[in-house]
């Protein structure tokens, strides 16, 4: 069924005309930009409401507002997701207890940069690297399924999709710096909130029974089910993964990936930015809601399951449910709407992460210092904009081959596993240790590395797919498993996060630096 026939063209002039008035609102408060600081940092003059919203829009997403969904109503899925919330509440408090009064200890502009006063240039080469490699597989999983929705209402080729949300993410990013990234996260933050709640409402009045028969559908299904007590390795959302694992992985996304980490240097002090990080945990509650709209949608088309009519597109990728429902269901110009916020989500976090890796690529660089030394660094920032902007779309449309093969939720979880945990561990030696020697830290970024890659399917699934390798090597490589013709973890990844922390901190600590740097 080609579903974006359903899409009108007053559907598209509500997506126009939000996304010119979230380019024209951020154009208005752009600010000035006449310095890195302003451009990075937003002067250091952002309200901490308004950062704490940016964080939120920023973790929410695409993936939260498609993926959760789609990940309730497949089968087996629940709400034990939620549970990750645990680690997470426990996380920003910690970042903005702890973290945040190092950081305004100086003038930085990132974790990286705190690093390298504490251990040297050499460590914040060496962070700034993982951030950029994490960067790019985690965020382009989230332009994917923004992408997605996009694909589902037009069409376009895949990725052509991928790429008009590049276009945009770029053009906002290159408008106004953080100041525009902040201020249109915040719009997305009210648009995110709306859509949510309006969509719950809508869908409830569509079912006999609203939400008593949704609860009894989806109760019998067990969908309700938030604790899960296994001790299962192979299981991520579990209650012991959320309480020993998961707060090490919110530590490193909230407190050391510049990615949220560089909206707390926007705020106008410590204080501020302690609020905005812990002020941020109502993203739960946004996570809460999509798990609900996803488990409405469950009871929606329960007759449809039942009767054998429910659209193909649902089994082969559950991600598509909540598109398919908008474009179908909803009256003309609100599923506009709707849309509308799902790719600002996209536009949203892939500015943000735009900016994070230009900021981070330019303090890699040495630039002359004369007179015209920050015209020629703001200009610089703009040119790697662009160029993050190219490589991270071009990246997503690679990633594409993946795309139906492995659960979008937990990919864009997965790839992180990749440098989530040395990055906490660098942090940490900086913090703890400031005799840790990079040569000793490379190494166990290394090893975690190669660690987390023999323990997932994602990295041996790209090689099956350019027939690099076979099958039967792929088993013989790593700690995966034969289910079905498929491969699958014996060991879930989540656990890598507090084992590849320790790993990099520790061989940071064996392998010291002969001598204190200059």
């Amino acid at each position: 069924m080609e579903f974006h026939q359903y899409f009108t063209n007053i559907d598209w002039m509500v997506v126009g005309g939000y996304l010119l008035l979230t380019t024209w609102v951020g154009h208005l408060l752009k600010g000035k930009q006449s310095t890195i600081k302003d451009f990075f940092l937003g002067g250091r003059s952002l309200p901490w409401q308004a950062v704490a919203g940016s964080i939120i829009a920023t973790e929410i997403s695409g993936v939260t507002f498609i993926g959760v969904p789609g990940m309730v109503y497949a089968a087996g899925g629940d709400f034990t997701y939620l549970q990750w919330g645990i680690g997470s509440i426990i996380a920003r408090i910690i970042v903005g207890i702890y973290f945040v009064r190092v950081f305004y200890e100086r003038e930085i502009f990132s974790p990286y940069d705190y690093m390298g006063n504490q251990l040297g240039e050499g460590a914040k080469r060496l962070a700034t690297i993982i951030f950029q490699v994490g960067g790019i597989l985690g965020q382009s999983v989230r332009v994917l399924v923004a992408a997605l929705a996009l694909k589902v209402v037009t069409p376009l080729e895949f990725h052509h999709c991928i790429w008009i949300i590049g276009l945009f993410a770029v053009g906002w990013t290159l408008m106004g710096g953080m100041r525009t990234v902040i201020w249109t996260d915040v719009m997305q933050f009210f648009l995110f909130v709306g859509a949510g709640l309006f969509s719950l409402f809508w869908i409830l009045s569509q079912i006999d029974g609203g939400w008593s028969q949704m609860t009894e559908v989806a109760g019998e299904a067990g969908k309700f089910t938030l604790f899960n007590l296994t001790t299962d390795p192979a299981v991520g959302f579990t209650l012991w993964v959320a309480i020993i694992a998961a707060p090490f992985q919110n530590l490193s996304a909230f407190g050391v990936d510049q990615l949220n980490a560089q909206r707390m240097f926007c705020c106008r002090d410590a204080n501020d930015a302690r609020k905005a990080m812990i002020a941020s945990s109502g993203a739960l509650l946004l996570t809460l809601l999509m798990l609900f709209v996803g488990t409405a949608l469950f009871a929606y088309y329960e007759p449809m399951r039942m009767a054998g009519t429910e659209p193909a597109i649902f089994n082969e990728d559950t991600n598509a449910v909540f598109p398919v429902w908008i474009v179908t269901e909803l009256p003309v110009g609100l599923r506009g709407l709707i849309l509308a916020g799902i790719f600002a989500a996209a536009i949203s976090s892939l500015d943000s992460i735009l900016a994070a890796l230009s900021q981070t690529t330019l303090g890699l660089l040495k630039p002359k210092t004369d007179k015209d030394a920050e015209k020629r660094r703001l200009f610089l920032s703009r040119i790697l904009v662009l160029v993050w902007g190219i490589l991270l779309s071009a990246f997503a449309v690679e990633l594409d081959s993946l795309r139906g093969k492995v659960n979008v939720v937990v990919l864009a979880f997965g790839m992180i596993s990749y440098t989530t945990g040395p990055m906490l561990g660098m942090f940490l030696a900086s913090l703890l240790s400031p005799k840790a020697g990079v040569k000793g830290l490379s190494i166990g970024f290394a090893l975690s590395f190669l660690m987390v890659a023999s323990l997932r399917p994602d990295f041996y699934q790209i090689l099956l797919n350019y027939k690099v390798i076979t099958f039967d090597q792929a088993l013989q490589w790593s700690f995966l498993q034969d289910r079905n013709g498929e491969l699958a973890p014996t060991i879930n990844t989540v656990w890598a996060w507090p084992v590849t922390v320790f790993i990099t901190w520790g061989f940071g600590v064996l392998i010291p630096q002969k001598k204190k740097f200059p």
